[in-house]
């Protein structure tokens, strides 16, 4: 059982549990689940730099990033910074997450959010409404072609944008349907955590110009985005880079006024 896997069958016990608590009744008449959302894809389709950048305070390959930081600081400073969207991570268990994280997120700034997590179930797509997010990530390697529709048309729904995740051309190959708004590739192998840009490369002409293409893992410098910019990539998900400094605000400032210049 590899990680991923591991993470996966947590998740499906602690959805399970949270929808024994909290009835979906409850999370419906949440006073966030009628606000209108913000874009992502519009915000990374009119930006130079179209960074997301994240909120995560560990990983399962790099163990604690900072957990000496709170939400409201790092959410208000990426606005400032210029960000084009926020990414909260809320799975606890693996990466010291919560959805309290993304409701803090919500009430600091006026950024999208993504709501970075293991879906697995519709339920968290409720929730994710319910504490704020605009957006949610689905992982191809996670689910199969009819969860996918399913989740995703169920997202539209919601007025939830989505961020289908995949790392390779067969993900990608089942994954591409109208009811996604934007196309990840994750440069990290999720089985052994490896990380090259030559895999958003290589799948960059495989992904219709109706998506917004966004690379995702080991970007960590201006000349990775300036690589990745002629392969049609307008977003870019940078998390540890920002996290692991003592203020990512001011980090994510000098790397778009580097990007930029």
């Amino acid at each position: 059982m590899n990680i991923l896997d591991k993470i996966v069958a947590d998740k499906r016990k602690e959805v399970a549990l949270r929808k024994s608590l909290i009835p979906t009744s409850q999370l419906e008449s949440s006073v966030l689940f009628g606000r209108e959302t913000f874009s992502l894809a519009t915000a990374l389709n009119n930006s130079n730099s179209g960074i997301i950048a994240e909120h995560k305070r560990r990983s399962p390959s790099k163990q604690v990033i900072n957990h000496d930081l709170n939400v409201q600081d790092v959410a208000q400073g990426y606005e400032t910074a210029g960000v084009c969207g926020m990414s909260v991570l809320t799975d606890g268990k693996y990466f010291g997450g919560s959805l309290d994280d993304l409701l803090l997120a919500r009430a600091s700034s006026n950024l999208p959010l993504l709501r970075k997590e293991f879906i697995v179930d519709e339920y968290q797509l409720l929730e994710a409404k319910a504490y704020g997010a605009d957006v949610i990530l689905l992982i191809a390697a996670v689910l199969t072609q009819s969860e996918i529709k399913e989740f995703s048309e169920f997202a539209k729904s919601l007025r939830l944008e989505v961020l289908l995740e995949v790392h390779n051309q067969e993900e990608l190959e089942k994954s591409i349907m109208p009811s996604l708004d934007m196309l990840g590739v994750n440069n990290r192998n999720l089985k052994t955590f490896e990380v090259s840009l030559d895999i958003s490369k290589t799948l960059s002409t495989q992904i219709p110009d109706d998506f917004v293409k966004v690379s995702e893992s080991g970007i960590s410098n201006v000349s990775a985005i300036k690589e990745l910019q002629p392969f049609g990539y307008k977003g870019f998900l940078i998390g540890e880079n920002f996290m692991k400094t003592n203020n990512p605000g001011a980090s994510a400032t000098e790397f778009i006024k580097n990007l930029e210049a």
